[in-house]
């Protein structure tokens, strides 16, 4: 998931030259011009925020919510062929939905049309549904529909279970793909695209270097294997040689290759077990990640919440140009030590702790991850200066269909922008504390602007008048 960030600023009176940084999207480093552009009206706005509110919002850690002990409880068996291409394995999942449903929907997300285009494509068996077979039917390359017109009632919980077979695209900057004995494996197995409280999400994938994603918080219990003389860096808890135990986290990844590995500790305040490794075929050391990494979690824990995981693992591969992001787990590119990696451990609070759709609502994790990136490198008020382009302005809030015909625009629209109308807010400490607050309340759920206007109306009382000049509305 990309990221977007400002790396250098020269100025004059009248111009401002940036590199803007994107991350899996683009390479790391791409010069382009912008016109500085006057922050007065957002000035005085920002001025007009300046809350009253007693300060003991902010002296306490807000108790954050857990996670729904109905989540879906996912058994997932991979095996990893990289040199053939392939990775093949069988699922099973409990799933109980919260809402009445006519079907059962799975993503099969390597079928939409940036990697089906390198090669990627995702099958699946016949499918049970406890215990029984039952109909499926793909109702577009990435939506697998399940027993259409069975009822599925609200709190009753079914197994269903299957096989897949992936076909790994070549070498290709996403996040599935293979390079020799290197593999990036991200949304890569059939997984159910539910909003709970809702429903189905069923958007459509998108040709953006962007997400249309959503999945509830779930349990994987992962059993993966590989080549010998390759090693695995994924999701979750690795409890055994070949298993992988991720509690509440709403996606699982992996990442294979011939890794030279570092081992640390982040105090969050709880230890939290980081391992960087970074594959055979870059030249990158491995230790100014792990030490970056330790650094950026221990930052945002104080910021936005301690961390929400025991173990966090970032994987450096060929071929990638950025970084994508997942819970517990970040694959990135050669030399992406930069924001690149601020912006995607970000996203472990905004994304994989408080989820989105990211279809409907880029910006509640673009936005804030790019945020957050900005207040560890210290470039918010850089950023400020980069002229949004005309077709963006305003519109940050949009889903990714709106820029679909603007992908040139989508970064400063949704990352930058989303960014600048947080840091216009106001005083960075309290925007700090309501990004804390909606990380707790929101905590393991699928969130809506409204969740996070109601953190930021408790410290921003014109909240909703500042944001909405940039497009964001609860």
């Amino acid at each position: 998931m990309s990221d977007v960030t400002v790396s250098t600023l020269r100025a004059t009176s009248m111009m401002a030259v940036v590199v803007v940084l994107a991350a899996c999207s683009g390479p790391e480093r791409v010069a382009v011009p912008r016109k500085a552009q006057s922050r007065a009206t957002s000035n005085a706005a920002a001025a007009a925020t300046t809350s009253t509110v007693a300060p003991d919002v902010c002296a306490t850690q807000p108790v954050r919510a857990m996670p729904d002990p109905s989540r879906p409880r996912y058994r997932l068996r991979v095996d990893v062929r990289p040199s053939e291409g392939i990775a093949e394995g069988d699922l099973a999942v409990v799933f109980t939905p919260d809402v009445t449903t006519d079907r059962l929907v799975f993503r099969l997300w390597p079928n939409g049309p940036r990697l089906s285009r390198a090669g990627a494509r995702l099958d699946t068996g016949t499918v049970t549904v406890d215990g029984a077979a039952v109909a499926s039917e793909r109702e577009t390359p990435t939506l697998l529909v399940v027993g259409r017109g069975t009822t599925f009632a609200a709190g009753r919980a079914v197994d269903v279970r299957l096989s897949w077979r992936l076909r790994l695209a070549g070498t290709i900057d996403d996040r599935v793909s293979r390079s020799g004995d290197s593999a990036r494996l991200g949304s890569f197995f059939p997984i159910l695209g539910w909003e709970p409280g809702v429903g189905w999400a069923t958007e459509a994938p998108t040709t953006v270097d962007a997400e249309s994603s959503t999945a509830p918080t779930a349990d994987f219990d992962v059993t993966a294997t590989v080549p010998a003389g390759l090693s695995v860096l994924a999701s979750g808890v690795q409890d055994g040689p070949t298993h992988w135990t991720a509690t509440a986290m709403r996606d699982f990844a992996m990442s294979v290759g011939r890794f030279t590995i570092e081992s640390g500790t982040a105090h969050v305040p709880q230890s939290v077990a980081v391992t960087v490794g970074v594959d055979a075929g870059v030249g990158d050391a491995v230790q100014p990640y792990l030490d970056k990494a330790v650094r950026v979690l221990e930052d945002f824990s104080r910021r936005f919440g301690p961390y929400a995981w025991p173990v966090y693992t970032l994987a450096i591969t060929p071929g990638l140009r950025g970084g994508i992001e997942y819970p517990g787990h970040t694959m990135q590119g050669p030399g992406t030590i930069g924001r690149t990696t601020s912006h995607e451990i970000g996203h472990q609070w905004f994304y994989a702790l408080v989820g989105n759709d990211q279809g409907r609502d880029p910006w509640l994790d673009e936005g804030l991850a790019t945020y957050a990136e900005g207040r560890f490198e210290d470039t918010l008020e850089t950023a400020r200066i980069v002229q949004i382009p005309a077709d963006a302005r305003g519109h940050a809030g949009e889903a990714v269909t709106f820029w679909e015909s603007r992908p040139e625009a989508y970064y400063a629209g949704v990352y930058l922008q989303g960014a600048e109308a947080l840091a216009a807010l106001g005083d960075l400490a309290r925007v700090d504390c309501a990004l804390r607050l909606y990380a707790a309340t929101a905590a393991y759920r699928v969130a809506r602007p409204g969740n996070l206007f109601a953190a930021l109306d408790r410290l921003f009382p014109a909240a909703s008048e500042v944001l909405a000049g940039y497009g964001l509305r609860r």
